[in-house]
């Protein structure tokens, strides 16, 4: 099942786990397991790759960091399947994500002769990157009548769904905003006005995708098996001058409308 109509749905580079997900997801779809079950499984294989990482063993790692992109796509899937949605799924599933992405950084920078500056710097640009890609995402899943589990503005805890506590709603939201509120708060600074985007075409989603984090987990896991793990951190640090570069042309699609002024006699 798609987060968009058919007809807004573009070629998701950040994705490329989903077809996998979606049959992962159906031979779960009779069983105990759950979305949150899934969370905990991919967050399993973010800390295997980063064990791997650890005793160089790259290929492995690279392994894990793609199996943790398609549990992190199964989690949606099968939640959509049991007809499950949850706030708890989907803060659980980015509280999780954040902290995973800073460990493998560290990873990373223990490993090689990188700044530990600089290395919080890609993190920084890594989150950057990811947020404004979310941005525009969920922009166009609430204007298409998509998926709406996550929302423009995080600006207030949600009520609720069916299933679930308010109080572990509550204790996640709270998370999220530590942890994401500064992110959020740039990408809406650099960009106010894309909410009132009338046009976001496909090919400009799927170049963005590559901001997504299933795409930088399977950079980190190329170049690793490369032996290029020392350009990890300048890669994410430089790739970052591109979040201007998207915001320019989204900017340009999308004019901002001036009111003519009637000159009265």
């Amino acid at each position: 099942m798609s987060k968009l109509p058919k007809e807004n749905q573009f070629f998701d580079l950040s994705d490329y786990g989903r077809p996998i997900a979606r049959i992962i997801a159906q031979r779960l779809k009779h069983t105990a397991f759950t979305p949150v079950h899934v969370t905990i499984g991919f967050v399993l294989c973010g800390l295997m790759a980063i064990v791997c990482v650890l005793q160089q063993y790259y290929w492995a790692a690279a392994f894990f960091l793609v199996l943790k992109s398609i549990l992190d796509a199964a989690d949606g899937e099968l939640a959509r399947i049991k007809q499950t949605p949850s706030y708890t799924g989907r803060y659980l599933d980015s509280v999780s994500d954040i902290l995973l992405n800073l460990m493998i950084l560290i990873t990373v920078w223990y490993v090689t002769d990188a700044s530990l500056m600089y290395t919080l710097f890609a993190f920084f640009g890594i989150q950057l990157q990811g947020t404004l890609y979310n941005y525009y995402y969920v922009i166009l899943r609430n204007k298409h009548d998509g998926d709406k589990t996550s929302r423009v503005f995080e600006n207030s805890t949600p009520t609720a769904m069916k299933g679930e506590k308010q109080r572990t709603v509550n204790i996640l939201f709270m998370a999220y905003t530590l942890l994401y509120g500064v992110f959020d708060r740039v990408i809406y600074h650099l960009d106010r006005k894309a909410v009132e985007s009338q046009h976001l075409p496909n090919w400009f989603m799927t170049i963005v995708s590559t901001f997504g984090l299933g795409f930088q987990l399977l950079i980190i896991g190329v170049m690793l098996v490369l032996e290029m793990k020392h350009l990890i951190v300048p890669f994410f640090i430089g790739y970052s001058f591109f979040i201007f570069v998207f915001i320019a042309v989204r900017r340009l699609m999308n004019p901002k409308r001036t009111v003519p002024h009637s000159n009265s006699q």
